[in-house]
């Protein structure tokens, strides 16, 4: 009977085996992929998962087992998900939150990546990624020695750029989308533009990114022998650098936890095999991580950062070590807090600027209106429509920057005990595993371990006053490195408790 249920199998879909290891290794290519682009851009990470996905699904077809694993996280991600779904029907805004819902997909890639990577691939992972940030690193202290954009030093009274408020001293990096790089760009960009067509202008004003819709390309515009209206000879050599990212607090978040990362496996092949060649090339990536998140000039994702150091290093050293590592600690604060001073608004070190006090205003009515609606809170992006209503000062800031608020005001207090439910079995699993591997002879999975407990510190102490989850970027990386602890706590190279399909 046994023999015959195989063959009828066999002839419903030949070269089963074949098939299985060639959607593995598609799958394995996409996580590889998403680990280069993950850093860098959304776009080729989405792609990368993509080709992850699509070979997964073919092992699963062939093979008839996923490959996911029974773990703790089931309950609370499956709850914290339906919960989305529910608060999103019921929001003050229903069309817009349920057109939300697909950005909390990303919570699959933790499901993705437990299925298709092993303990030796997950190593690869990690290392393509680190060594993908680094470079990172590299290209932004070439931005930044190479300057970016025009910086303005007039503006004409006829030029559409005074509808959006530029101003002498402010630089313009982007048009519609394009990097230019001098008056003669910012003109040839206009005059291909369409007739009567809006564009949006991205500038640089007092260290700061700004994206500024809404300048009109009008006929009369495109014929002036200069239709932006300014001038200007010089690149700006004052911003805050992001990589090939678009945005800096994208790219400090991500920083911080590949840094993390890269640090745990320094200390882990230093504490297991001394000062070796590998323990070398970590410190080397994980001081080059750090150094490219001072440039960020993020004030949170420093603190941050320091705070998965102090994590990380006091549980793998004793004595001078430790101290030596908080000396260095203190030499990149002290390089951040310069880059702040130099690079951001007066006051920004003392968090006296206009972006700190706003932030102060917006959460204090955050969590005004939290109670409101505790259960189901006002539905995801639904604050989007009602900003000033609702008493929220200014235009520009259209969320709480903090991860618990902004769950709590947007899914309801429930969705927010979920989160830090997972978050705790995330620190247990970490925590427990690092110690168990600690005395063994597999450094990498004891240092990746390592690390993650300093990245999730970090991330979770930038979370307080950084809306991160809400980042799609940085939360396909949590999940993912979420995906990366699970296999490698686990014994064996294949998941304990299978599930078949």
């Amino acid at each position: 009977m046994n023999i015959q249920r195989n063959q009828l199998q066999g002839a419903q879909f030949p070269n089963r085996a074949w098939w299985s290891r060639a959607g593995a290794r598609v799958a394995t290519a996409g996580l590889l992929l998403f680990s280069v682009f993950a850093p860098h851009s959304i776009a080729a990470g989405e792609i990368s998962l993509a080709v992850a996905a699509a070979g997964w699904l073919v092992r699963t077809f062939a093979s008839r087992t996923t490959g996911f694993r029974h773990t703790p996280f089931d309950l609370p991600i499956w709850l914290f998900f339906l919960w989305t779904i529910l608060s999103s029907f019921l929001s003050v805004e229903p069309h817009i939150s349920i057109a939300k819902i697909q950005s909390t997909c990303v919570i699959f890639l933790f499901y993705l990546t437990q299925a298709i990577a092993t303990r030796r691939t997950a190593v690869l992972l990690v290392s393509l990624m680190i060594l993908s940030g680094a470079a990172g690193t590299v290209y932004s202290l070439y931005d930044l020695l190479h300057g970016r954009g025009i910086v303005v030093e007039s503006v004409a009274p006829e030029s559409p750029l005074r509808a959006i408020n530029v101003q002498p001293n402010d630089a313009i990096w982007r048009l519609d989308g394009q990097r230019v790089h001098s008056v003669a760009d910012v003109d040839q960009v206009i005059r291909n533009s369409q007739a009567n067509s809006s564009l949006t202008v991205s500038i640089i004003s007092q260290g700061e990114h700004v994206e500024r819709p809404g300048m009109i390309v009008t006929e009369e515009v495109k014929r002036r022998a200069s239709p932006s209206g300014i001038s200007g000879t010089k690149p700006s050599h004052r911003f805050r650098a992001s990589g090939w990212t678009r945005h800096y607090e994208t790219y400090s978040e991500i920083l911080q936890i590949l840094a993390q990362l890269a640090l745990g496996l320094a200390l882990a092949h230093l504490v297991n095999h001394g000062f070796n060649r590998w323990s070398r090339l970590a410190f080397v990536a994980a001081g080059l991580l750090a150094l490219g998140l001072a440039l960020t000039a993020m004030r949170t994702a420093l603190i941050a950062f320091a705070i998965g150091v102090v994590v990380v290093s006091w549980r793998a050293l004793r004595g001078r070590a430790r101290l030596a590592v908080l000396a260095a600690l203190s030499l990149l604060l002290i390089v951040g807090a310069f880059v702040v001073y130099q690079t951001r608004a007066h006051q920004a070190l003392f968090l006296k600027d206009p972006s700190s006090s706003l932030r102060v205003q917006v959460a204090k009515v955050g969590v005004a209106r939290i109670m409101l609606h505790p259960l189901f809170g006002h539905g995801m992006d639904a604050m989007h429509v009602h900003w000033n209503e609702w008493g929220f000062p200014g235009s520009d800031m259209l969320h709480l920057h903090s991860t618990p608020l902004q769950l709590a005001f947007d899914r309801g207090l429930p969705a927010l005990f979920l989160w830090l439910w997972i978050v705790w079995l995330f620190w247990r699993t970490a925590s427990r595993s690092e110690k168990r591997w600690r005395e063994t002879g597999d450094t990498n999975r004891y240092g990746i371990l390592l690390g993650a407990t300093g990245a999730l510190a970090g991330f979770l102490a930038s979370s307080l006053v950084n809306y991160n989850l809400g980042d799609g970027e940085v939360a396909l990386v949590f999940w993912w490195l979420l995906g990366i602890v699970v296999v490698l706590s686990a014994n064996g190279e294949s998941a304990a408790h299978p599930r078949s399909g």
